[in-house]
């Protein structure tokens, strides 16, 4: 087994990185499985070399500085890594890879449009994520387009009000859904004394008829035997 050593420190892995990337070369594989059954190494250390080994070699060589505070921490490309491949990002006619790294390590390095933190990245990914179950993929773009060009925009402007409201329905739908399957489970005999219980629910019946109603929705009688 080609074993390769175990991290201790964030800054070896871009090191560890460099000696995956020959042992996948020389055996001509890429199984993130079957690469960490002949290294040694946690399947998600090799998730995340593979995506340093991704980048060019001069940003490569950025986690490899000798000094500290010259170096670029590999979490830095792991979590920019995520929104450089979207497959929304990528089609963008303006998309340059080298571009993106550039912009994004000025805007990082100097705390500008409201990074405090590398996990800043997921907020990013987040808000296009969303965008896109949306149906707002061109608005998104519009925004990330002006955000790289703009240190004065900030990452929340890349909210999209609608993406916005189609994640809090997302998230509402579920939690009425768990309600739904709790209250079919309901022996109503068991709880015929609970009063608070039928009170709180009768008050929710007619909230849903209201809210049903602004919605121009049509409620369907239920049968009392379902």
């Amino acid at each position: 087994m080609f074993q390769i050593h175990k991290l201790r420190k964030d800054w070896e892995l871009m090191p560890t990185a460099l000696k995956l990337g020959v042992l996948m070369e020389e055996l001509d594989e890429t199984r993130d499985a079957h690469l960490a059954d002949l290294t040694g190494l946690d399947t998600a250390v090799v998730t995340r070399c593979k995506k340093l080994l991704w980048y060019p070699e001069e940003y490569q060589e950025m986690m490899l500085y000798a000094e500290p505070d010259d170096r670029v921490k590999a979490d830095f490309f792991i979590e920019l890594y995520s929104i450089l491949t979207d497959r929304v990002v990528a089609r963008a006619e303006w998309y340059s890879r080298s571009k993106l790294i550039e912009v994004f390590l000025k805007k990082y390095k100097n705390r500008l449009s409201g990074f405090k933190a590398i996990t800043d990245f997921r907020k990013i990914k987040q808000y296009i994520s969303i965008a896109r179950a949306a149906g707002h993929e061109d608005e998104i773009l519009r925004r990330l387009k002006e955000f790289i060009a703009n240190d004065n925009m900030t990452i929340s402007d890349l909210e999209i009000d609608t993406a916005r409201v189609h994640r809090h329905a997302s998230n509402l739908a579920r939690t009425v859904f768990k309600l739904g399957k709790e209250l079919d489970a309901l022996n109503a005999d068991e709880f015929a004394g609970e009063e608070d219980l039928w009170g709180e629910l009768e008050a929710l019946l007619n909230l849903l008829r209201i809210k049903l109603a602004q919605a121009d929705r049509r409620v369907a009688e239920v049968s009392s035997d379902h």
